[in-house]
């Protein structure tokens, strides 16, 4: 069987480029960009790249950013005061707190404290609410709606077919499953705990990798032409790579995302999608 692999970054350039296109039809009506703000607190490595990743990509679009640089020492008041004079700024449209934040902040606190309508990361609890109701206007997670709308663009349908994710994190796995039965699939969801989990993930039409360690699934985890989806990314002696095995998986199954390459790139437009929709929301665009 030959393997199509889902070109993340390929797909991430297209949602790029219709954002780019919407922004500037409202320019030429006399509109302000949208506007992003997203505020770092101390000095983590791999948050510095992420950050510099979204400012990159807002560019990319015309998009306004700005990156708010707090230092390690930053109190809890002092980020929650920050966070309230962005929510009362009516010339941000989205704001967004680069996690992890130093151990003696309360992250969900912190979350908690964005106003939900600028809630870019879809992590406020009135947006998970909107998504486990189905309730329109909410902002979703990116890294699940990104993977849902990779699937879509990629001419895979979901209706009717099985999910199985493995993780159950509030970031990916359980928006994942709610984002999966909104799409008609039946949905299950494995983790740590789960007894066997090869029973299930071998069963599985779409498989939804997303447990956070290195070449998890192998080829034998997952039945022949099913559709794998690898949310992992991890640094190797052997180079970066996913939850699954994917040298083992070509031939054997119908699609795959490669890491990198695949997931992560989406994850970033799903983010520029969310600004967008919630300048639209608060400009009172139809969008």
């Amino acid at each position: 069987m030959e393997t199509k692999l889902i070109d993340g970054k390929q797909i991430a350039r297209e949602i790029r480029a219709e954002l780019k296109e919407k922004i500037a039809s409202y320019a030429e009506k006399g509109l302000p960009a949208p506007k992003m703000v997203v505020i770092l607190v101390g000095e983590d490595p791999a948050s510095k790249v992420y950050v510099a990743n979204k400012e990159k990509a807002c560019g990319w679009i015309h998009m306004q950013s700005e990156t708010i640089r707090m230092p390690e020492e930053t109190t809890q008041e002092e980020l929650l005061s920050v966070i309230r004079r962005l929510n009362e700024d009516d010339t941000v449209n989205g704001i967004l707190v680069q996690l992890p934040v130093p151990k003696h902040i309360d992250s969900e606190a912190v979350l908690m404290a964005i106003d939900p309508a600028k809630d870019v990361d879809g992590f406020h609890v009135v947006n998970t609410g909107k998504l486990f109701t189905g309730a329109s206007g909410g902002m979703v997670s990116c890294t699940p709606s990104g993977i849902v709308e990779m699937i879509k663009r990629s001419g895979i349908s979901i209706e009717g077919k099985h999910c199985v994710i493995a993780g159950r994190s509030n970031i990916v796995g359980k928006p994942m499953a709610l984002l999966m039965l909104q799409e008609n699939a039946t949905v299950t969801i494995c983790h740590s705990r789960t007894t066997d989990i090869g029973r299930y993930t071998r069963d599985a039409d779409i498989f939804i990798a997303a447990v956070g360690k290195p070449k998890m699934f192998g080829a034998d985890m997952v039945k022949e032409g099913a559709v794998v989806i690898d949310v992992g990314i991890h640094r190797t002696e052997d180079g970066l790579c996913g939850d699954t095995d994917f040298d083992a998986m070509l031939g054997k199954v119908a699609a795959i995302t490669p890491v990198p390459g695949g997931v992560g790139p989406m994850t970033i437009a799903m983010l520029l999608a969310n600004c967008v929709k919630a300048y639209e929301s608060q400009m009172g665009l139809k969008a």
